[in-house]
């Protein structure tokens, strides 16, 4: 044998152990599928937070024609879940929800993304649920497919950002007849008219992010190029008194993608964010160029292995069609990992039919490995939306997929090893949960970087504990860079808890 070929075999057979030590439990919560007809052949999403005060995250999952439901959280050692939707949530048309304080009560209140006029809920105990009746949002006649939130500076209230697909009103659709992504900026206590952000290229997914560090949030948009056809591109919108696109003279690299969903962290340990964004064919990896002087990713997706351009096991090798992604850490080495949803959009005979959802390692040299099959996560249904979340705060980062004709999925991940920390962030003022503000975990290994956002996924949100896996370190220091730039002084903790962090 070839020494090259002993070398190869030495590294694929410590990477497999790694692969197979990674072992999700698939839990029966019950019935639910999100089904309807073309109009919920995108969306399927999940909100991940806690409604009923007790620590531990519900769910509400998005059914298209199908009414929405919540489980409720009931799990102790083992990750658990009921059904017991109340009225005011049991809703037809839901494409997806994000979690978010809006009235800064500490209770987290809904955005629901329908076919249909969104709505903004008022949380209050008790999973319970009603519009909120004195902020004055109104929602349109819209198909909504993404949503992101920020705090503007001095703004009490959040500003709100629904991503729009095609405008099914529109007699010429429906190629070349995307709706605009509609703003809703505040005005003291209340929300001024939506604004519309035009044009608008068919969004199926839009983040708030700092990408910059000046302290203002700008909003990515990704497009899906199936219905725009000509003439669109993914957007970067700076959040000016009057909005604007940043252009290729800001250092915005222009691309056009069937964008699906994005994800954002940092990769790199530079603190800036990079981007990971789904698409039918491929998956783009864009890491960030401090350097450029403006917003400028660069594209590394052969680069470090995460193209999932093609599906990894069941012998279909046609094209993979992304969703929802997120970046998570779900065997606690202190390495960052990609789960991407995937499935065909129905019957689409270019695509897989066959399209196992995608778990990517990121191993120590920021290459990333296929782990799905071995982790016991690559499900063949047509999936959407998702979230990775503890479910028991054991520390290790569980799954819940949404799909379209198919039983939601919800797996519980084994603890095997490593060391982990969950973040609670909050402060005594407007934005109670820090949106906008950066955590910042070191130990010896390095330092990792937290963005706390609103929005991205496909459809999907998640509000609550921030989790950090540590691999074997025996301390860590913690502080936060809050939503107004003031740092936080360093504390040093030991791993393996909860901790709160206060302003």
């Amino acid at each position: 044998m070839r020494p090259e070929l002993c070398i190869l075999f030495v590294f694929a057979s410590a990477s497999t152990v790694e692969a197979q030590a990674l072992q999700f439990q698939k839990i029966d919560i019950g019935t639910h599928t999100y089904d309807g007809g073309w109009e919920h052949f995108v969306g399927g999403g999940v909100a991940v937070f806690d409604c009923d005060g007790d620590g531990l995250p519900e769910l509400f999952a998005a059914g298209g024609t199908s009414p929405a439901q919540l489980f409720r959280n009931t799990s102790h050692d083992s990750v658990s879940f009921r059904a017991d939707t109340p009225k005011q949530l049991s809703l037809t048309g839901v494409t997806g929800a994000y979690p978010l304080d809006v009235d800064n009560d500490g209770i987290l209140d809904l955005a629901v993304l329908r076919v249909g006029p969104d709505l903004l809920l008022k949380g209050e105990t008790d999973c319970n649920f009603r519009p909120f009746d004195t902020l004055g949002f109104r929602s349109e006649d819209h198909w909504t497919t993404g949503f992101s939130a920020t705090w503007e500076v001095d703004q009490t209230l959040p500003t709100l950002a629904f991503g729009t697909y095609v405008d099914r009103r529109n007699p010429d659709g429906p190629f070349e007849a995307c709706g605009p992504t509609v703003l809703y900026r505040p005005n003291g206590g209340s929300y001024q008219p939506p604004e519309y952000l035009e044009p608008g290229y068919c969004a199926l997914s839009v983040l708030f992010s700092d990408w910059s560090r000046s302290g203002q949030a700008d909003l990515r948009v990704s497009n899906d190029r199936h219905y725009y056809v000509r003439g669109g591109q993914e957007q970067l919108w700076a959040m000016e008194a009057t909005p604007r696109t940043y252009s290729q003279k800001d250092g915005w690299l222009p691309y056009s993608i069937w964008g699906m969903g994005i994800a954002s962290r940092d990769l790199t340990g530079d603190g800036f964010p990079e981007v990971y964004l789904t698409s039918m064919g491929d998956q783009k990896l864009q890491i960030f160029d401090p350097k450029a002087g403006g917003p400028t990713w660069r594209d590394a997706t052969y680069a470090k292995g995460t193209t999932a351009h093609r599906p990894h096991t069941g012998g279909d090798g046609r094209p993979s069609t992304g969703w929802h992604a997120q970046f998570g850490d779900v065997n606690n080495d202190g390495l960052d990992d990609i789960f991407v949803a995937k499935g065909n959009v129905e019957q689409m005979p270019d695509a897989a039919l066959n399209d196992p959802n995608n778990l990517l390692l990121q191993q120590q040299n920021g290459q990333f490995q296929e782990a799905s099959a071995e982790a016991g996560i690559a499900s063949m249904a047509k999936s959407r939306g998702a979230a990775l979340a503890d479910f028991n705060n054991d520390g290790w980062l569980d799954l819940v997929v949404v799909n379209r004709g198919s039983e939601l999925e919800v797996y519980q991940n084994h603890p095997h090893t490593g060391n982990w920390v969950l973040t609670d962030i909050a402060q005594d003022r407007p934005n109670r949960f820090a949106v906008g503000g950066f955590i910042e975990i070191k130990t010896a290994a390095g330092m990792q970087t937290r963005e706390i956002t609103i929005g991205g996924g496909h459809a999907s949100g998640i509000a609550g504990l921030h989790h950090f896996g540590l691999a074997d370190a025996k301390t860590t220091e913690v502080r936060v860079i809050w939503p107004d730039g003031e740092a936080g002084d360093w504390q040093e903790y030991h791993p393996n808890q909860i901790i709160r962090i206060e302003r």
